[in-house]
């Protein structure tokens, strides 16, 4: 595939560390090494994104294990893969420990993909124990992204802890999905959206959210292994944006949510 001329940040991938972190049923994902190799292959420069294990979390040393797998990733890749962390709205003390190991004693500077259908807490991201986690972590300012249907939960996170910076995942399936959506990210100044999972094949789904809520507010993730991240960056190529709106989408806007150099 030609490399493109932009510096790429991938916001949103699950690595696979393990066999119990493999999220692609179709292929399987090869070792880390192999993954690197393939997202630099469509000319990502870098990737973030938390490590997910499907099913519900028994205990928070099922969480623990995961991030400690990303940080494993990191210190094996340190110039290409940025952990992303996850926390659990059922256990808010060690959550908020946890916090405090990662982003203050690790450096984590992303919080999330937040995915609480699969760790098993649904919606859970504006609970009393999710708000305390998400107070805990503002200390550190990291970025916080979620995946969240429920677009009243989402407000209602915002509006709690407006010193955090959200990214909301995946601008949804057709336009019903994708402009509501597009909409509370215009309104709220700490939401932002990742444009991985569904919507990319949906012609001018990004010039129209840049049109709505400004090209600071967008950023580039792909949702690897699940998708293709090659669709991803063809699909920012492809549709009718600036250059500077292209920059901004592909790596400026996460370089300024997590004060990344």
């Amino acid at each position: 595939m030609q490399q493109t001329n932009y510096r790429i940040i991938d916001c949103h991938i699950h690595p696979r560390v393990d066999m119990e972190t493999e999220t692609n049923g179709l292929i399987g994902t090869g070792s880390l090494r192999e993954q690197v190799d393939a997202l630099q292959r469509t000319g990502i420069s870098q990737a973030c994104g938390s490590v997910i294990k499907l099913g519900t979390a028994t205990s928070f040393d099922d969480i623990r294990r995961l991030n400690d797998k990303a940080l494993f990733f990191r210190d094996l890749f340190p110039d290409f893969y940025i952990p992303g962390i996850v926390t659990h709205p059922h256990f808010p003390e060690e959550s908020c420990r946890e916090v405090e190991r990662c982003c203050g004693g690790e450096g984590a500077r992303w919080i999330g993909e937040l995915v609480g259908y699969v760790h098993g807490y649904g919606v859970e991201y504006a609970t009393p124990n999710a708000l305390a986690i998400m107070r805990a972590a503002v200390k550190y300012r990291p970025a916080v992204n979620i995946h969240c249907h429920d677009l009243q939960v989402v407000e209602a996170l915002c509006i709690a802890v407006p010193e955090l910076n959200f990214v909301l995942a995946h601008p949804g399936a057709g336009k019903d999905e994708i402009l509501p959506r597009v909409a509370l990210v215009a309104r709220l100044p700490n939401l932002h959206l990742d444009i991985s999972g569904s919507g990319i094949d949906r012609l001018g789904m990004l010039r129209r959210s840049v049109d709505l809520a400004g090209k600071e507010k967008i950023l580039f993730g792909s949702d690897y292994p699940i998708n293709n991240p090659a669709v991803y960056v063809h699909g920012l190529l492809f549709e009718s944006l600036s250059e500077d709106e292209r920059t901004a989408i592909f790596a400026g806007n996460f370089l300024r949510l997590t004060g990344i150099a």
